[in-house]
């Protein structure tokens, strides 16, 4: 009796184990079957916003399900990017976070959650330059004459950025430390508004985000110095990089990435990297991305681990190094 009670234990924990193999094994096969939610941690119009909900489009179009935008903004995107790490690892929630994800743990004394341990990276989307702008009024019609003109006018001018460390403000002060300036850095709550202000003469020097700042650029209301990022803009070919003025140390993009839940089912992260590079290569996202100053990339989930860990490093010890504290 005692080898027949065991041989039927033995057989339905078979059948057990079975299932749920099977059911493992089918979860890309049956995804999504309900509507996935897009957790953007800021607040609607933003660039993160913007090209969150583009994507989103897309994968509704090419899955066949809604993928919809929640926007939970507030302290840095923290609250937002804590939500997403709580949630099921299921595939139904994604966080499309910007690169402010790998320095929030640097940044704040305490954050609920860790942006290695936590998510499991799907991609980086897409990536973006800052861009060294300074106001007519100024002489300086390149880089090495601006940090001169700083140099011989220590503590009078102020450099604009999108808010506290945010990636225009981490270069802003990157070029500020390595090159031993003295100058003043004004934060403003987005980038519309940092631009205005250099656009104003207020702030007469800018680092910021392309988009906003391209078409005072092209009306001759600012001028561009040099672009942040590895190669020139295709909207603007006669903006050297910072490398090519001279500065190859002052480098770095601001960047949007999709991820999910750490635990998430390896295939569902697959299909959801392979879905998401699709609609990247889109002609109408492509163009899209484009006109907003971005590029898109389309990583694999490793390299944009590697990013987020090389981030964390570099930008960590520019905002240890400048003393800087979220508002």
């Amino acid at each position: 009796m005692t080898c027949h009670f065991r041989r039927r234990y033995l057989a339905v924990a078979a059948a057990a184990l079975a299932a749920a193999l099977t059911s493992g094994a089918g979860s890309a096969q049956t995804y999504p079957d309900r509507n996935v939610r897009i957790i953007v941690p800021y607040a609607p119009g933003g660039p993160t916003d913007i090209t969150g909900r583009l994507l989103s489009l897309k994968l509704s179009e090419q899955l066949g399900k809604q993928f919809y935008v929640e926007n939970v903004p507030g302290v840095g995107g923290n609250i937002g990017m804590a939500r997403a790490a709580q949630a099921a690892p299921d595939g139904y929630t994604i966080l499309f976070a910007a690169s402010p994800l790998a320095v929030a743990p640097v940044l704040y004394e305490k954050v609920p959650f860790d942006p290695v341990k936590d998510f499991e990276p799907v991609t980086l989307a897409v990536k973006s330059p800052a861009l060294l702008t300074v106001h007519p009024s100024l002489p300086a019609k390149s880089v090495k004459e601006l940090v001169a003109l700083i140099n011989a006018n220590p503590g009078k001018y102020a450099y604009a950025s999108p808010g506290i460390a945010t990636p225009p403000h981490l270069l802003g002060e990157l070029f500020r430390l390595s090159l031993k300036l003295d100058i003043v850095h004004v934060p403003f709550n987005s980038g519309g508004l940092a631009i205005g202000s250099a656009v104003a003469g207020h702030t007469p020097i800018s680092f910021g985000a392309s988009a906003p700042a391209v078409p005072h650029v092209q009306d001759g209301k600012l001028r561009a110095l040099a672009l942040t990022g590895k190669k020139r803009s295709p909207g603007i070919p006669d903006v050297p990089t910072m490398s090519e003025a001279g500065y190859p140390a002052i480098e770095g993009e601001a960047w949007f990435a999709a991820v999910v839940p750490a635990g998430t089912p390896k295939d569902i992260v697959a299909l959801l990297h392979r879905e998401i590079v699709k609609a990247l290569s889109h002609p109408d996202v492509k163009d899209h991305v484009t006109k907003l100053g971005f590029e898109s990339v389309g990583s694999t989930p490793a390299e944009l681990a590697e990013t987020i860990k090389s981030d964390a490093v570099k930008w960590g010890k520019v905002i240890r190094d400048a003393g800087i504290k979220p508002r």
